[in-house]
């Protein structure tokens, strides 16, 4: 049998690379939520860093076209997305994501979570100087906050941190991303708000 050309075998893995993206496409497009990149590699029966490769790869793709969709990487895992600019259309369909509205003291609460997790109610009640159940309620019925757990410390109080659901809703891939707050900047901020 004659070997393969260094061309032909250039084709040859670019079909294979072809072929690895559709199925991550498909899989991606039935899941409709985030797919951890180890359920990912465990599909296209590659290693973890060979499929990240891959996945970034695809998300430039994504990126440089004029598509609907996009790639993005949540938590630990990657979702096909519709892009912003196109959802009044998708709100026609009527089944589109709703935005979570929430008030300022869910603002606050969320902040404090997300900048501190995992955090106990109580850490969070002693930063804000109110009682917070409800509003961390609120925060879990939206899947914005979730219970990671038990602090092991007289009484076992929960902790909570943030949820994939909340890297959607705000736009990050992470909660590496939230933007660097300084404490000398939340002053400036607070000076800035009008008073009545």
């Amino acid at each position: 049998m004659k070997a393969l050309s260094p061309e032909d075998e250039r084709k040859l893995y670019m079909y294979d690379l072809r072929e690895i993206e559709n199925i991550l496409e498909a899989v991606l497009f039935a899941a409709g939520d985030s797919v951890s990149i180890e359920k990912l590699s465990e599909i296209i029966n590659q290693d973890k860093k060979t499929t990240i490769s891959i996945i970034s790869n695809m998300e430039m793709k994504y990126k440089n076209s004029s598509r609907g969709i996009m790639l993005r990487r949540i938590g630990t895992g990657y979702q096909l997305c519709t892009k912003p600019e196109y959802d009044k259309y998708i709100i026609q369909l009527g089944y589109a994501r709703k935005k979570q509205g929430l008030s300022q003291a869910a603002y606050e609460t969320l902040a404090i979570i997300a900048y501190h997790q995992p955090v106990t109610r109580a850490y969070v009640e002693h930063i804000r100087g109110v009682n917070s159940d409800n509003v961390i309620l609120n925060l879990v019925e939206k899947n914005l906050v979730c219970e990671l757990g038990r602090q092991d410390s007289p009484g076992k109080p929960k902790l909570y941190g943030t949820t994939e659901e909340f890297l959607r809703v705000f736009g990050f891939n992470s909660v590496k991303d939230l933007p660097h707050i300084d404490v000398n900047d939340i002053q400036t901020v607070m000076d800035e708000i009008p008073v009545d």
